[in-house]
C-alpha cells in the first residue's frame, strides 16, 4: 500500500522543510520495520518549490498467516487461500495508520528539535492515498474529510475498467488539498483510514480511546460525523464508544467553559478504585455455560474435554449438581486439574461429587451414558473435519445425554482481536473456526440426526456486524425420558447396575486418572441394584 504527502514553497518556506517535519532525510531511501511488513520511506521529488515524500508499505502475507506458530491453518481450501490472497497488501487500511505513526512518530506529535518552529506553521500540503476502501463511497469520504480543511477529490475505482458495466468497487482514489500543520493531517490519516475501511487488524482494547481522543484532539470534538467515526475507528464496541462520547462532550463544555475537563469531572475520588474492569472471555464462557445447565435443570455433568478442570471446579461450587465428570484424553492435562482442584486435600463429601476420567471422544463409552448433560466446551475445532462424525456419534448417538451444550470460536469475530493477525485461527491446534452460519448447520443437521432440538446463544460482546466471541448451541433431546435400548425391565436394572459399578469405581480414585482398561466391557456385576443405589 501507498501514500504520498507533498508540501509547496513559499517566500522564505521551502518545500523540503517536509525533510525536517518528517525527520527522514530527503537525499536518503530508508526503510523501517512494523509488525506486519517493511516500511520504506523515500523521496520523488525535492526541491524548494515542491517535496514529495511517499511511505511505501510491503505486508508480507506470508508472514501475517505464518506468524504465532501456524496458527494460519483454516478449516477449507478457499479459507486457506483467502488468508494469503486479499486486499492488505494494496489497499490502505489500519495497517498503514500503524505504520504512520510508528514512522512519522515525532511528525505526527507535531515534534521537530532541529527546527521547533516548523511544527506549529500551516503550509499547502497534497496527499494521494491511490487505492482506499471506503465503506460509504466517495460521499462518505468528502463527510468525513470536508469539515477538516481539505478540498477532496474522491474518484471511485472501476472494478475492472475493461468491463466498464461491472460497475464501481468499494475503493476510491483520494486526493486531499488543503493548507494544514502536517501533524493535523497525519493525525487525520490515523483516524480516518480505518475508520472507512471499517475494520482493524488488531482486537479493541479500552486503550484504542485514549489513542483516538489524543489522536483526534482539537477537531473530533466538533466534526458533524463525530458519532460514526468514534463507532467505527472503535469497531462497533458499544461501551467504548459510549465512553469516548461521553469524554468528548465533556472535553466540548470545558472547551466552552474556558476549563480544564478534570476540573468538571471531578465526582469520582482517584483514591478509589471504582473502574470496572473487563471480564475474560473464558469467565463468560463458563457462566454462560452453567447458566444454561441450570435452566437444563441438570444434575449430573459431563465436561468432555476437561482439560485443566477450570470448568469442574465452576461446577463444584454450585450444590445443584451433584456428579460431575471431567473427562479427556491427556492423562497430563487430568493431573494438573487434579492439582488445580486439590483433589487429595478435598472434604470427602466435595470429593464424592467429581471424577476424573481418561477418554478418547472419538469413540463410543459406556461409562458416558445416562447423564442429564454433557458440555463441549471449545473442543470440536480441536478435531480433524473428518474425525467430527466420530465425536457427533459418540456424544449424541451413542452417550445421549438430555441436555448437551457446545461452545466454539466465531471466526467472523477474529477481525476484532487486537493481537491476532488477519486471517490467524486463535489457536495452534485450531483444525478449524467456523462461521455463525457454518456452525448452526452443522448444529441444525446435528440436531436433526438424533433427535434434538437447539437453540443458539451468544457468549461475550454480540458486535452488531460480526456477531459474539463465542458462540454456543443448547442442544435439548426430544424425549428427556428415553427407554433402554432393549426395552425390558431387566435392561433398566442392568444399566443401572452398570452405572453404580462405574460411580464406585471413581469414587475410589478420587484423583479419576482412569486407565484404558476402564474402558472394557464391565456388564457383569455382583451387587444388587439397592447395593449399588447404596454405594
Amino acid at each position: 500500500m501507498f501514500l504520498t504527502i507533498s508540501a509547496f514553497g513559499t517566500p522564505g518556506r521551502p518545500a523540503t522543510d517536509l525533510g525536517f517535519l518528517l525527520h527522514k532525510h530527503p537525499d536518503k531511501a530508508q526503510q523501517f520495520s512494523t509488525s506486519h511488513g517493511t516500511a520504506h520511506v523515500l523521496y520523488p521529488e525535492a526541491s524548494a518549490e515542491r517535496c514529495t515524500a511517499a511511505l511505501l508499505l510491503e505486508v508480507d502475507m506470508v508472514a501475517l498467516v505464518r506468524r504465532g506458530k501456524d496458527k494460519g491453518r483454516g478449516g477449507a481450501p478457499d479459507a486457506a487461500l483467502a488468508q494469503y490472497v486479499n486486499d492488505r497488501p494494496y489497499a490502505a487500511s489500519s495497517l498503514l495508520a500503524v505504520a504512520i505513526g510508528s514512522v512519522f512518530s515525532s511528525a505526527v506529535k507535531g515534534q521537530c528539535a532541529a527546527r521547533p518552529e516548523l511544527p506549529g506553521q500551516e503550509r499547502p500540503l497534497r496527499i494521494e492515498v491511490p487505492v482506499l476502501p471506503a465503506r460509504g463511497g466517495a460521499a462518505l469520504v468528502e463527510r468525513l474529510f470536508a469539515p477538516l480543511g481539505w478540498t477532496v477529490t474522491a474518484r471511485p475505482v472501476a472494478l475492472d475498467e475493461r468491463f466498464p458495466e461491472w460497475g464501481a468497487s468499494r475503493y476510491v482514489s483520494l486526493v486531499l488539498e488543503g493548507e494544514l500543520r502536517l501533524s493535523d493531517a497525519l493525525r487525520h490519516l490515523y483516524v480516518l483510514l480505518p475508520v472507512l475501511d471499517d475494520g482493524k487488524h488488531y482486537w479493541v482494547t479500552p486503550d484504542e480511546v485514549d489513542k483516538l481522543l489524543r489522536h483526534g484532539e482539537g477537531w473530533l470534538e466538533g466534526h458533524p460525523e463525530q458519532r460514526l467515526i468514534t463507532s467505527r475507528y472503535l469497531a462497533g464496541r458499544w461501551s467504548l464508544t459510549r465512553d469516548a462520547l461521553e469524554r468528548l462532550a465533556l472535553a466540548r463544555l470545558a472547551e466552552a467553559d474556558d476549563s480544564e475537563a478534570e476540573e468538571l469531572d471531578n465526582a469520582v475520588d482517584e483514591k478509589e478504585d471504582t473502574e470496572e474492569r473487563p471480564v475474560p472471555l473464558a469467565v463468560q464462557r463458563r457462566a454462560a455455560i452453567v447458566d444454561a445447565l441450570r435452566t437444563a435443570g441438570a444434575a449430573r455433568v459431563l465436561d468432555l474435554g476437561c482439560g485443566q478442570g477450570q470448568l469442574v471446579g465452576e461446577l463444584l461450587k454450585d450444590v445443584r449438581f451433584t456428579e460431575i465428570v471431567g473427562v479427556d484424553v491427556s492423562v497430563r492435562a487430568l493431573k494438573e486439574a487434579s492439582r488445580r482442584l486439590r483433589l487429595d486435600r478435598m472434604p470427602e463429601r466435595q470429593a464424592a461429587r467429581v471424577a476424573l476420567m481418561q477418554g478418547s471422544l472419538a469413540y463410543t463409552d459406556r461409562r458416558l451414558a445416562g447423564y442429564d448433560a454433557a458440555v463441549l466446551s471449545e473442543v470440536i475445532e480441536h478435531l480433524d473435519l473428518p474425525r467430527l462424525p466420530a465425536l457427533e456419534y459418540a456424544v449424541f448417538g451413542a452417550a445421549r445425554p438430555a441436555t448437551v451444550v457446545v461452545t466454539t470460536p466465531n471466526v467472523e469475530y477474529n477481525v476484532r482481536w487486537e493481537t491476532l493477525p488477519a486471517g490467524h485461527v486463535r489457536h495452534a491446534d485450531h483444525r478449524f473456526e467456523w462461521t455463525r452460519e457454518e456452525f448452526r448447520d452443522w448444529s441444525a443437521k446435528v440436531a436433526e440426526r438424533h433427535g434434538y432440538a437447539v437453540e443458539f446463544i451468544p457468549v461475550g460482546p454480540d458486535d452488531p456486524e460480526v456477531g459474539p466471541p463465542t458462540q454456543m448451541a443448547v442442544f435439548h433431546r426430544h424425549d428427556q425420558r428415553e427407554a433402554p435400548a432393549e426395552g425390558s425391565e431387566h435392561d433398566m436394572h442392568h444399566k443401572r447396575d452398570e452405572h453404580a459399578l462405574h460411580h464406585k469405581r471413581d469414587l475410589h480414585h478420587k484423583h479419576g486418572l482412569h486407565d484404558k482398561r476402564d474402558q472394557r466391557d464391565t456388564t457383569c456385576t455382583h451387587e444388587t441394584p439397592k447395593e449399588a443405589e447404596a454405594v
